[in-house]
């Protein structure tokens, strides 16, 4: 009898965004069991049973992130099956039944599209990027507000020689083999990514912190782009950039550290905390103005226009993984 109301029903695939701020879970995906941890996929997997899909909901991430990472806005791909007779959700309406059902402050659902039914959230992505946030002048947690306290990485020194992290970042940039800055775990088959961008600028003085306070404190701003990226790859390289900036490395001894492949190395055990990353946007070449629609997720520069989906044109096979 179920089955037959399935076969009569029609399914909608659509590509959602979604924000959080990860201190309060286990990573981006759902954790199965008895286990007390909890993934931000739990909470919009409790928020989907809501719309009465005639088979579960279930979501496929575009990028895997670890407990305490962030998410500027991420992205996954679901099926909602109605029953017989009843129309496929509008987008709006998905968007604002999740929203209404999530039972956590710390997700929120940005927007919802309509997809074929062969389109895939992980597989289809062009681009990820991913910032990191530092801040310099900070002596011991207590004198940092607590605001920020779980968004960036305090540093106890008073400054970074950004000049010599920016020579170092210029040995990452490219396609190489990054094994020497993944950790692991990593269910990666190849090693092999292409290093689109990597910068370092000062962030804008956080509103955050207290006006007398802001005068020793110094932020900054790590970015990285790829189409995907290995296992803690964007963290490894950010605490190797962070002792670069520290003096503890040269930018020559990061281009040798790339070139050995080896993650045991040294310096390359570093990891960078969870808590000052966040996936700042996942791109998506083939949806039609899916830039001019959602700004607020393709705020950097996209590597090719966006068009109507061709799935012939997808063929990357990693997904981001922080």
């Amino acid at each position: 009898m179920g089955s037959g109301r399935a076969a009569d029903s029609v399914r909608a695939r659509y590509l959602v965004y979604f924000q959080y701020l990860g201190t309060d879970f286990n990573g981006v995906a759902a954790v199965r069991g008895t286990q007390r941890a909890v993934g931000v996929l739990n909470y919009l997997e409790e928020a989907a049973e809501r719309l009465n899909s005639v088979l579960p909901v279930k979501f496929i991430i575009s990028s895997r992130t670890d407990a305490g990472v962030h998410a500027l806005c991420n992205a996954a791909h679901l099926d909602v099956q109605r029953r017989s007779g009843q129309p496929p959700f509008s987008p709006e309406i998905l968007t604002h039944a999740l929203n209404s059902h999530l039972k956590h402050p710390a997700i929120r659902v940005l927007q919802s599209f309509r997809v074929p039914s062969n389109f895939h959230a992980r597989y289809a992505a062009t681009s990820r990027t991913y910032l990191y946030r530092l801040a310099t002048g900070c002596p011991g947690l207590a004198q940092l507000s607590v605001f920020e306290r779980n968004r960036c990485w305090a540093l106890r020194a008073d400054c970074l020689d950004v000049a010599a992290m920016r020579e170092a970042a210029q040995h990452l940039l490219g396609t190489h083999d990054f094994s020497a800055f993944q950790s692991a775990g990593s269910p990666s088959t190849s090693t092999v990514r292409t290093l689109r961008r990597a910068s370092v600028s000062p962030d804008p003085a956080s509103p955050f912190v207290l006006p007398q306070e802001s005068r020793r404190l110094q932020f900054w701003t790590l970015e990285f782009e790829s189409q995907s990226f290995l296992y803690r790859q964007v963290r490894r390289m950010t605490a190797i950039l962070v002792a670069v900036g520290l003096g503890a490395l040269t930018p020559t001894q990061v281009k040798v550290i790339l070139e050995s492949r080896d993650p045991l190395g040294r310096h390359q055990t570093r990891v960078a905390p969870a808590h000052g990353l966040f996936l700042k946007s996942v791109l998506y070449r083939d949806l039609e103005d899916l830039a001019a629609q959602n700004p607020a997720c393709t705020q950097q520069e996209s590597p090719a226009p966006l068009g109507a989906f061709r799935p012939e044109t997808s063929s990357a096979k990693a997904g981001g993984l922080e």
